[in-house]
């Protein structure tokens, strides 16, 4: 961790959540990472609900970073090279509402941030279709199942879809 105890958190959904949060937690920069669900109206919902495609919310990581080593625009540029941000409500095989690409900000410099990159990456048609990615404002945040936790490090890698 940096001497500085700088600390701000990011909340992003981009499909499956264990390989999104594989890929962010090997950033530079990033402190920590965490799945779980946001974006819905299910109080503490299961895994089971979640995929049920019920309760609303997505798939998440919640991503803890030092703003001294990564700033929150590359984390953002990271998070649309990860994924296809043009796909409503699929990633690959995975397809529900769950499966969205959102950015949940947590403050107006980041709702900014997040539109101006997907503006920018719109206008240069870095992607053949339009990117679909919602920029919403973050609500709770429910911590997955600890089995969900690091899953691929756990795990050994792998595919998201079950």
């Amino acid at each position: 961790m940096s001497m500085n105890n700088q600390r701000e958190e990011a909340v992003f959904a981009a499909g499956c959540f264990w390989g999104v949060e594989d890929l962010l937690s090997q950033e530079k920069g990033v402190l920590e990472t965490e799945v779980g669900y946001t974006g819905g109206h299910t109080e503490n919902p299961t895994y089971e609900q979640v995929c049920g495609d019920g309760t609303g919310h997505a798939e998440a990581v919640m991503v803890v970073f030092d703003p001294t080593q990564i700033s929150y625009e590359e984390l953002v540029r990271k998070f649309f090279k990860l994924h296809d941000p043009t796909t409503m409500n699929r990633q690959g095989p995975d397809v529900g509402s769950q499966y969205r690409s959102a950015i949940f900000y947590k403050t107006d410099e980041q709702k900014n941030v997040a539109l101006k990159v997907k503006q920018e990456l719109d206008e240069k048609k870095i992607y053949p279709n339009k990117i679909v990615t919602e920029i919403v404002k973050a609500s709770e945040f429910y911590r997955a199942e600890e089995y969900h936790q690091k899953y691929f490090q756990k795990n050994g890698g792998g595919v998201c879809h079950v």
